[in-house]
């Protein structure tokens, strides 16, 4: 559990981070670390606050084949599809930040055939009806697609956030990151749950 610690506290600079007080991505990570009242911080963090920490941070984590990058400054894509559960989080989370040479920015889509580029997308649980056809639609395309979803890994989707306890822990399909030409970092790796998925 550590390294999920480091994964939102990488997010973290001494000042207010984003627009947003530092302090709120503290205790992200404690609810993250051991899922206990944050007194001493005013209150939990909200979920999709700690949700979209972790949606910037998996970049750090996950390597795109070259030819999914042609430029090397073309802005680095989340996109969120359906509904979109984070209010102002991600675009305070990644404001200002790069990954190398490529600026974050944020896109949202209402239907999967409105996707040209993009990087890493949260399929909203609003998608769950149509989530196999999503991510048949998307298969083999390298997009990183993660979900809060009812098994989603299971289903062929990359990463699920599962939520427990107050605690968010991954489930990673590594055979579908790996059908996209992803590379995911064995750091991520090892603090994830691996899954077999259900369906082709």
């Amino acid at each position: 559990m550590a390294f999920l610690k480091a994964i939102v506290l990488r997010a973290c600079k001494p000042r207010g981070v984003w627009g947003v007080p530092g302090a709120w991505f503290r205790a992200a990570a404690l609810v993250l670390t051991v899922g206990a009242g944050l007194a001493a911080q005013g209150g939990r963090a909200p979920e999709y606050q700690v949700k979209a920490v972790f949606l910037f941070n998996f970049a750090q984590f996950v390597d795109w084949p070259p030819e999914a990058v042609p430029d090397s400054k073309a802005p680095l894509v989340i996109g969120v599809l359906g509904d979109d559960p984070f209010g102002g989080f991600l675009e305070a989370t990644v404001r200002g930040e790069h990954r190398g040479a490529r600026p974050f920015v944020v896109r949202r889509f209402k239907r999967v055939e409105d996707i040209k580029t993009c990087d890493i997308l949260f399929i909203s649980q609003s998608e769950g009806d149509r989530v196999d056809e999503i991510l048949a639609t998307l298969k083999s395309r390298p997009i990183l697609t993660v979900s809060d979803g009812e098994a989603f890994a299971e289903r062929g989707g990359m990463i699920r956030f599962v939520t427990e306890s107050n605690r968010i822990r991954l489930k990673i399909n590594l055979q579908a990151a790996q059908a996209a030409h992803l590379t995911i970092s064995s750091k991520l790796l090892r603090v994830a749950e691996i899954v077999t998925p259900t369906r082709s």
